[in-house]
Parts: structure tokens; C-alpha cells; sequence
């Protein structure tokens, strides 16, 4: 069981990034798939989550109507495009199965 973010970065305030999870070694298609974030000094949180067939989603307070989580599971990967970006944002993000801040992550950075 495998899930492997890319996509951060340095970007601006007000800007947008588009962070991919690829998944391997298990029936992506049958798990929801969750983001969650980690900023300095603070913890754990949850972004974002996405049930098995795309059809329900969840958002964390701080991500409500700014984020948005998708998935194709034809390409066994889920999708966080994040906008109108703010330096809270920075963080390292995770994608996972399970809650919480699990794994490599990426970071990104919200800065000017």
C-alpha cells in the first residue's frame, strides 16, 4: 500500500496549487481518501476528505470554499486544488486512507 503526494510548492498569497496523491498496491476505488496538514508548531488537521466513488466529500473549517477534493480512480489518484491561498496555509499536507498525518507528505509554502 502505497500513496504519493506531489504538487507543492512555493506560491503567493491569493495564488493556487494542485496537490496529487497517487495510490498503489491495494483497490484504490474502494477506500475514501483523506488530506490532512501539518503547520509548524501546530496540530494535525484535517483538510479534506473524499469517499471511495467521489460522491460525498468533507472539508475542515479552514478549507471550506477554498479547497476542493476530487478523485479519478481510473488513475488511481485523488486530487486537493487549493485557492486563494494564505500564509496559514503553509503547511506539509498528507494523503491518506486513515486519519491523520501519515507518511512522507509535501510541503507547501505560502509566502510572498
Amino acid at each position: 500500500v502505497q500513496l504519493v503526494e506531489s504538487g507543492g510548492g512555493l506560491v503567493q498569497p491569493g495564488g493556487s496549487l494542485k496537490l496529487s496523491c497517487v495510490a498503489s498496491g491495494f483497490a484504490f476505488s474502494r477506500y475514501s481518501v483523506r488530506w490532512y496538514r501539518r503547520a509548524p508548531g501546530k496540530e494535525c488537521e484535517m483538510v479534506a476528505s473524499i469517499s471511495g466513488s467521489g460522491g460525498a466529500t468533507a472539508y475542515g473549517d479552514s478549507s471550506k470554499g477554498r479547497f476542493t477534493i476530487s478523485r479519478d480512480n481510473a488513475k488511481n489518484t485523488a486530487y486537493l486544488q487549493m485557492n486563494r491561498l494564505r500564509p496559514e496555509d503553509t503547511a506539509v499536507y498528507y494523503c491518506n486512507t486513515k486519519p491523520g498525518c501519515l507518511g512522507q507528505g509535501n510541503q507547501v509554502t505560502v509566502s510572498s
